[in-house]
């Protein structure tokens, strides 16, 4: 039961169902719990009698293919990836199936913390944990991300081209998409650390670049605002590059002051009180 929130095991006991859920990543596999949810709000479209509670892989299909036409009619906004995951017992599908048949049917949002990750049903955050040594080859991760019951599913697993469908068995090149994601991991890592995989940098990449002045000045955030303030800054960093050689071009003028005679002040007579 682990991964269900308080409110949707007391909505899955208020329902009565004929299995007790422990593990919904088994128990929801084959599609018959989750036919049993949708016949208690659909009775008219979802008779029980048409599926049936057995592991094999053709049971499960059968179930699910008809699950898939009544979703499908009924524009349910349920994704294909979690139906596919639920399927082949991926970790977290069926959680993630449940939290959606909740909230279409009862209409109440589940509270719950968003991941950091977006899931994918893939050990892509597991292998980001590992060091860069540990993590897996291709082949590996093929062999990690692939089940086996995908396969025997569906046939034409590596060689068709058709489209993903809701009413046939998804027939898309599964196994050169997990092998360009891995490619596509390992060009990452190449660019985050060079020095591990003995990436010499070009002579292009150590070549000091040197930003013009315009561009420096238009990138960075300044308090000009017109033409003409921008222009004269620009007119005053390139002046201050330069040194100054030449001699002033102002002229000075000098001007004659009369100065008063001060040998008549000594030549008054002194009052008495």
């Amino acid at each position: 039961m682990s991964g269900l929130t308080r409110d949707i095991l007391k909505w899955l006991q208020s329902l009565d169902l004929t299995t007790q859920i422990r593990n919904p990543k088994w128990d929801f596999s084959n599609g018959y719990l989750v036919a049993e949810i949708f016949s208690w709000y659909y009775p008219q479209e979802i008779q029980m009698h048409s599926f049936y509670n057995g592991e094999s892989l053709a049971q499960k299909n059968k179930n699910w293919y008809l699950l898939k036409n009544f979703i499908l009619r009924n524009s349910f906004d349920i994704k294909m990836e979690d139906v596919d995951g639920t399927i082949h017992c991926r970790e977290g599908a069926a959680v993630q199936l449940v939290e959606s048949m909740y909230e279409i049917l009862t209409n109440k949002r589940v509270k719950k913390i968003l991941p950091e990750i977006e899931t994918d049903y893939t050990d892509f955050a597991y292998q980001q944990r590992l060091p860069m040594h540990a993590r897996s080859t291709a082949s590996k991760a093929v062999k990690n991300n692939l089940r086996l019951t995908e396969i025997l599913a569906d046939q034409n697993i590596i060689t068709s081209t058709a489209k993903p469908d809701w009413f046939a068995q998804r027939t898309i090149l599964k196994a050169q998409k997990i092998i360009n994601d891995h490619i596509d991991h390992r060009r990452q890592e190449r660019i985050e650390d060079p020095k591990r995989f003995g990436i010499k940098p070009s002579l292009g990449d150590r070549c000091v670049r040197r930003a013009d002045l315009s561009q420096k000045l238009f990138s960075e955030p300044s308090h000009l605002t017109v033409t003409s303030d921008l222009q004269s800054e620009l007119e005053t960093e390139s002046m201050k590059e330069e040194t100054i050689t030449r001699e002033p071009s102002i002229q000075f003028k000098e001007i004659d002051v009369k100065q008063m005679d001060k040998s008549t002040f000594y030549q008054l007579p002194v009052q008495s009180y």
